[in-house]
């Protein structure tokens, strides 16, 4: 699958826990590889984990045990400030609730991971143009987001999450507040722009038909990340 540091997600016999009256246990030994073009979903019962999870993938927690390595880089030995420059730079995140900013018009959320990476002029303008017409807004760019529908939400924020081209995009229920055929809308350019840019995708869905456009399904529980079969 190739050296830990092409560009590979690897989730190493993590492990995590919450304190509590009674210490709960939410994940053990859990191992994951991902390579540059590698969609993978995640299912699971509520409770399971998922969500948590690609919290540990993002360095928002850190495990108990085990390690997370993007790129080469072991996540939990980052200090804080580290562990931002690497969001910032190599990770892109889709939410159930869209988290656009209102203040902002679309192409300003969309272009808003450029601008934190220091990124603008011609390049950014560009790269902004390029995103607005893959997800069909190019002409609503001025638009607010209480103009948009849910569904136009989300493909503002799958573009948002890609505008930077980061090596790994976690989408976590990005399909949950949308009807039918605005999911399957998102679900399609989600995946054809993780192709296209050459990212990891790691989906978090309680829909089979959200997971089904993956390239791999995993489901996780008491036993841990298995696999399924296609």
């Amino acid at each position: 699958m190739g050296l830990p540091g092409d560009g590979m997600l690897i989730v190493e016999g993590v492990g995590k826990s919450f304190a509590g009256a009674v210490a709960r246990r939410v994940l053990h030994e859990i191992s994951l590889q991902a390579a540059p073009d590698d969609y993978i979903a995640i299912m699971g019962e509520s409770g399971a984990g998922k969500s948590t999870l690609l919290n540990l993938i993002a360095g928002l927690d850190t495990p108990d045990a085990g390690r997370v390595l993007i790129d080469g880089q072991n996540i939990a030995a980052l200090d804080d400030a580290q562990r931002t420059r690497l969001r910032r730079a190599d990770i892109g995140f889709v939410f159930q609730a869209f988290h656009l900013l209102p203040h902002l018009s679309i192409e300003r959320n969309v272009a808003l991971p450029l601008a934190l990476n220091g990124i603008s002029g011609r390049a950014a303008n560009e790269r902004v143009d390029e995103l607005l017409t893959a997800i069909g807004l190019s002409d609503r760019r001025g638009d607010f987001p209480a103009r948009l529908s849910g569904g136009e939400m989300q493909r503002v924020a799958v573009a948002r999450a890609l505008i930077h081209r980061p090596k790994v995009v976690l989408a976590d229920e990005p399909t949950g507040n949308l009807d039918a055929a605005a999911a399957a809308d998102v679900l399609q350019l989600l995946r054809d722009q993780l192709k296209r840019d050459h990212a990891i995708g790691i989906l978090v869905t309680h829909s089979a038909t959200a997971a089904a456009t993956t390239d791999r399904i995993y489901r996780l529980g008491a036993s841990g990340l298995i696999p399924e079969s296609r």
